[in-house]
């Protein structure tokens, strides 16, 4: 990955938290919670995955920087996803946690060195991840969320 590609990757991320606002703005609780797509989560359970799965990956991110190979534990997202947390459509610590998140992720994304970026860390469930891997993999995840959080408004 060049440093360009890796630059286009941090500024999605910081991007994301307003980006994401912006998707959910002007809807109401009904929609918020609607399931209007089979085996699709709600725009509320988006929202808030992505607060818990960022958190997962910002620690993932330091744990790779600071040991050698550590394990890279998976969770269950599906099971998350069920907590009375992740289905209520007050959105304020959830986006005061992901702007603040977002900002020392993309600080710290933004301080590495060509080193760094490639240190490795084994995901439970994906193997050998590098930091490269990481900043691509969720900017592919900021905006497949924001995609899914789109199909829903149009299927409503």
């Amino acid at each position: 990955m060049t440093p360009e590609e890796r630059q286009i990757n941090i500024e999605i991320i910081r991007a994301f938290p307003a980006a994401l606002q912006a998707a959910i703005a002007g809807l109401s609780d009904e929609q918020l919670t609607a399931v209007p797509l089979p085996g699709e989560w709600s725009i509320v359970q988006n929202v808030h995955h992505c607060a818990d799965s960022h958190m997962n990956s910002y620690v993932r991110l330091k744990l790779i920087l600071t040991e050698d190979e550590p394990p890279l534990k998976p969770y269950d997202e599906e099971a998350w996803a069920q907590f009375r947390d992740s289905n209520s459509t007050d959105f304020t610590d959830t986006f005061h946690l992901l702007e603040g998140l977002h900002g020392r992720w993309t600080d710290t994304f933004d301080a590495l060195t060509d080193e760094q970026w490639q240190r490795t860390g084994i995901h439970g469930a994906g193997g050998t991840m590098s930091c490269e891997d990481l900043v691509a993999g969720y900017a592919a995840h900021c905006q497949a969320h924001l995609a899914q959080i789109e199909r829903n408004k149009a299927a409503m």
